[in-house]
């Protein structure tokens, strides 16, 4: 069976594409290196190869690491991957652009772990280059609860891997003092028609743009303006924030 975080990720991230068109015009305007927080299973890294970029991606779980790599190796990309944490990490080269997409910045764990983040690219960004990170605020996002009325709910995400069917429904969507709660129900089924489903639960911290140009400035970054990525049927739109380091 393919590795559930390979599987879900490819799932409900995999299809998403309404962000691509502002990273590639960023990409081609960095002139250098670019490096991926939280890379996954390598849906911008991989992209932006096939386009000729020279991307690292980072990300937490090895099993998305091992895949970015096997795909980049298998297509000949210049997109390498490394097991590592966009938190703190220390790398032997720096780079002309950053990116995390999908909300990453509102997902890590707090304000002290943003810190950690902001500080790290710090120490990797060249004199001039750019952070481009999402932002979804509270008001962006409608609430619902699993008994609500569908109307106007996404359709679950639904994909088949290796035999196997997956889907992740939204289920609630909770504004909790401006932080989000997006609960899904997971299903897979196997070749043998055998069902297993979980609930899951992730987790945004409230960070408006202003307040992540704050903590940003306060690491040593300058806000650099901000992009608008659109919503699409299936996902929300998003505030890009964009923090340069000092040349």
């Amino acid at each position: 069976m393919i590795d559930q975080a390979i599987a879900w990720h490819e799932v409900e991230c995999g299809s998403y594409a309404a962000d691509l068109p502002l990273w590639e015009e960023l990409a081609a305007a960095a002139g250098g290196p670019i490096l991926e927080l939280g890379c996954g299973a390598g849906r911008v890294a991989l992209h932006l190869g096939r386009l000729g970029y020279e991307v690292c991606g980072i990300d937490v779980d090895a099993a998305l690491v091992e895949t970015v790599t096997s795909r980049a190796d298998a297509e000949r990309l210049p997109v390498r991957a490394r097991h590592d944490d966009a938190t703190g990490f220390a790398l032997d080269e720096t780079f002309a652009l950053a990116l995390a997409p999908m909300q990453l910045v509102q997902i890590v764990g707090g304000a002290t772990k943003r810190r950690g983040l902001l500080a790290s690219l710090v120490a990797h960004l060249r004199p001039g280059g750019v952070l481009a990170a999402p932002l979804v605020e509270s008001h962006a996002l409608p609430e619902f609860e699993p008994d609500a009325d569908r109307a106007g709910v996404p359709l679950p995400d639904v994909r088949e891997l290796d035999g196997w069917i997956f889907s992740s429904l939204p289920l609630a969507v909770r504004d909790r003092d401006g932080a989000l709660s997006i609960q899904r129900l997971r299903q897979s089924v196997s070749p043998a028609g055998e069902l297993a489903e979980e609930v899951d639960i992730t987790e945004l911290d409230p960070l408006s743009p202003a307040q992540l140009e704050v903590e940003a400035h306060a690491a040593g970054l300058q806000a650099a303006g901000r992009r608008e990525i659109p919503g699409t049927d299936a996902h929300v739109g998003s505030t890009v924030c964009l923090l340069e380091a000092a040349r």
